[in-house]
């Protein structure tokens, strides 16, 4: 299924955030920051990026239902996005 922009606009938004906050990141660990500072920013990454996925195949199911509802056949089926889902689990 493509992407399009009303489907991915919040988890996108999520993303650019997360690689701010990356780029941070590594800095802290370039700087011999504290490891705790560090581990506790990169767990903030991995949540955000989790989060946008999250998003992306929340709308997926979304679209693939509407289609369902209009009489159309969904870009994905039910046990892709199923298995999508679980890759992020």
């Amino acid at each position: 299924m493509k992407l399009r922009p009303e489907m991915t606009g919040d988890a996108l938004t999520r993303l650019k955030r997360a690689r701010g906050q990356l780029n941070a990141v590594v800095d802290m660990m370039e700087d011999g920051h504290d490891c705790r500072e560090v581990l506790t920013q990169l767990a903030a990454v991995s949540k955000a990026v989790d989060r946008a996925g999250y998003k992306i195949i929340a709308s997926g199911m979304r679209h693939c239902n509407a289609a369902r509802e209009q009489g159309e056949t969904p870009e994905m089926t039910e046990e892709e996005l199923e298995k999508l889902f679980l890759t992020l689990a």
